[in-house]
């Protein structure tokens, strides 16, 4: 088979990998080197000059031994199946970063052959990227659950993120659609690299020269709309990911049907969902909140009209309105149209006198939201009448449903107003 007919195989079996996050990683060049890599870019990021950042996203191989019923490189699919070599794979991403169509690397595998042999021969690609081609520019890998802790670490020590797919909120769906995986094998692994990172950043501290693993740290992926669970499970999940194994990202990919199948819906991506999820998302990590709190019920799934942050003050208006000048900042955090940086802004900025309503603008507050919800000096913004009912049809007015269409790309990583 032609590199070009692989490259279109395996680049198009990678789509459903959701890789789009700052890279977390600095790596300045060197002299004889290839390349660099800065915290802030990443695939459809932008760094400080204004320039997109794209990595080359590929699978090794997409001739996997598994039969998950929701993936497109299913064993029983039938699909046209390739693979890399190591130095096909080293020779294209280096030729695609010479002529400036890539700045890095996103490197995930189907399972070939088994585990072990899978994350051996992704490691072979890291390692020759690394050594024989001198390349310090940003590298994502997705490691392997079951394979050898060892050469999972190895893997850790040539890229900046890696990151080990969970793929379905609960062992009940994992069992049923996808049996040739494991929980205890997905955690597992998850749990063992959060504890290398942590141990080499120990490590880093008192031997300066202690090699880097991982030092953009881990992510993973969940599946929305191919199973049954709610939004108030899936949430619990990613917070309880969060905090026990210090992920820098849970992504969340709307469930794209790939096959008529009787065990999974046959309609279109939940796309709206998947938004309202990430906007839920930021409330975790930024915002303060608790997944318990944007839930009154374990079954329930997210408003759809309005975001995350908007439904929950509309569910607790008597905790507003909030007086500017004088709320603390965590519940100028809950204020739907103030965000963390507009929330420290008006903290500094009262310092030195009263704030108005004009005043607000210019600090980044997003007035259209905010509005039904805050006090300056005292007093509603003049001519404003404010009812739960009319509250939540002006809310509503104010989301743009046409933005969710089959042009939809990556809006999914937009914060909550």
């Amino acid at each position: 088979m032609e590199l070009a007919e692989k490259l279109t195989i395996l680049t198009g079996a990678a789509k459903y990998d959701a890789a789009c996050t700052s890279s977390g990683s600095n790596r300045g060049g060197a002299k004889g080197a290839l390349g660099s890599a800065m915290a802030p870019g990443c695939c459809h990021s932008f760094s400080a000059d204004g320039r997109c950042i794209s990595l080359l996203k590929v699978l090794f191989s997409n001739a996997c031994v598994f039969d998950c019923q929701y993936c497109v490189n299913r064993r029983s699919a039938d699909v046209r199946r390739a693979s890399f070599t190591p130095r096909e794979l080293c020779e294209l991403t280096i030729g695609f970063y010479r002529r400036n169509y890539i700045e890095g690397l996103f490197l995930s595998s189907a399972v070939l052959g088994d585990p072990d042999y899978t994350t051996e021969q992704m490691l072979k690609t890291l390692r020759m990227l690394r050594e024989d081609y001198a390349f310090r520019g940003y590298i994502h890998a997705k490691a392997i659950p079951g394979a050898d802790p060892r050469l999972t670490y190895q893997l850790g020590l040539y890229a900046d993120r890696i990151s080990v797919n969970i793929e379905l909120p609960s062992e009940l769906s994992l069992n049923r659609l996808a049996p040739d995986k494991s929980k205890g094998a997905i955690l597992g692994a998850m749990g063992r690299i959060g504890t290398s990172i942590e141990e080499n950043r120990l490590d880093i501290r008192h031997l300066r020269h202690t090699p880097k693993f991982a030092p953009a740290g881990q992510s993973t992926q969940m599946i929305v709309g191919a199973t049954e669970e709610s939004d108030a499970q899936i949430l619990r999940l990613s917070e309880a990911l969060y905090q026990k194994y210090r992920l820098k990202r849970v992504f969340f990919s709307a469930y794209v049907p790939v096959a008529r199948n009787p065990l999974l819906p046959d309609g279109p991506p939940p796309l709206l969902r998947e938004h309202r999820l990430y906007q839920a998302d930021w409330l975790l990590r930024f915002y303060q909140f608790k997944a318990r709190e944007l839930f009154d019920d374990p079954a329930e799934n997210l408003n759809l009209q309005v975001d995350p942050k908007c439904s929950w003050a509309l569910k607790h208006m008597d905790v507003f309105p909030v007086e500017i000048n004088q709320a603390p900042i965590e519940l100028l955090l809950r204020v739907p149209g103030i965000g963390v940086i507009s929330a420290r802004r008006i903290v500094t900025a009262r310092r030195v006198g009263p704030l108005h309503y004009p005043d607000l603008k210019k600090l980044g507050v997003v007035l259209k939201r905010a509005q039904y919800f805050i006090l300056c000096n005292g007093r509603r913004l003049e001519g404003l009448h404010v009812t739960p009912d009319r509250t939540l049809q002006n809310l509503i007015a104010l989301e743009r449903p046409q933005l969710f269409g089959p042009e939809y790309q990556q809006l999914s990583l937009f914060e909550p107003s």
